[in-house]
């Protein structure tokens, strides 16, 4: 229970890798606060099984991370997930669309980690971590925001991790390759559009073709790093992109 004592917010933690993140957390002794959409009734029991509260709030503007800072209280550990995908040709690409996804996926995570580092400067101690993506490393077609954000929640994650460096404070973002998620499940019928392919054919020569396991990765094995982030012996590990892809990114 290493983190008895911390309080720990993970942002779109109603399902998914940030439930997973959320979970194990918890196992380790620290306080969660919950945020995300989902049934009223879910997520009351969701906060009875972890002990937890839960704060919505509209994470495309900056007033809604405001308010669910605010409900949050200092968090000892940041950890930014929270994000949305839609998958068309750029030129088709709606713009209200690209704006939204850049609101979730990347202004959000600054804006958390903008009002989470004041409190954790002056306790001399403090985790960031951010959910990236392979699409942080690398390009597929038909995700132009997706790509951008996640490319840009690297950057920010470098940025933080010099700034806070001396201060007890760690900042790194994990990069998962296909997770079996709501997020990649919604996406298919899009791919199928975009690519005029059939659903398998995006599960096995889409999706599981990137990864050469041909495996979807486990939100549990996301979870089990972030967990390792926030150990003592994490503490040198800083600025860093690590990759759970099944050698997606090796190439």
């Amino acid at each position: 229970m290493f983190l008895q004592g911390k309080r720990a917010l993970v942002t779109g933690s109603t399902s998914g890798i940030g439930l997973a993140i959320a979970r194990s957390l918890s196992e380790v002794g620290a306080k969660v606060v919950l945020n995300g959409f989902g049934a009223a009734e879910e997520i009351d029991r969701l906060c009875g099984e972890l002990g937890a509260r839960h704060v919505p709030a509209d994470l495309t503007t900056t007033a809604g991370v405001a308010e669910l800072m605010e409900g949050a209280g200092p968090v000892d550990i940041l950890v930014n997930n929270a994000g949305m995908q839609h998958v068309a040709p750029v030129e088709d690409f709606p713009p209200e669309k690209w704006d939204a996804i850049i609101a979730l996926n990347l202004s959000a995570a600054f804006h958390t980690s903008r009002l989470a580092v004041p409190h954790m400067k002056a306790q001399g101690w403090g985790r960031i971590i951010s959910t990236a993506s392979a699409h942080s490393l690398k390009a597929s077609p038909f995700k132009s925001a997706y790509v951008a954000a996640k490319h840009g929640i690297a950057g920010l994650t470098k940025v933080l991790a010099l700034e806070l460096a001396e201060h007890g404070v760690t900042a790194n973002c994990i990069s998962p390759g296909y997770v079996w998620t709501p997020l990649v499940e919604n996406q298919i019928p899009d791919t199928m559009a975009a690519r005029g392919m059939t659903r398998e054919q995006v599960l096995n020569d889409v999706l599981l073709a990137k990864q050469p396991t041909r495996k979807f990765v486990q939100p549990e094995e996301v979870a089990a790093l972030a967990v390792f982030l926030c150990r003592h012996e994490a503490q040198n590990i800083n600025g860093a992109n690590y990759s759970i892809d099944g050698g997606w990114t090796a190439e």
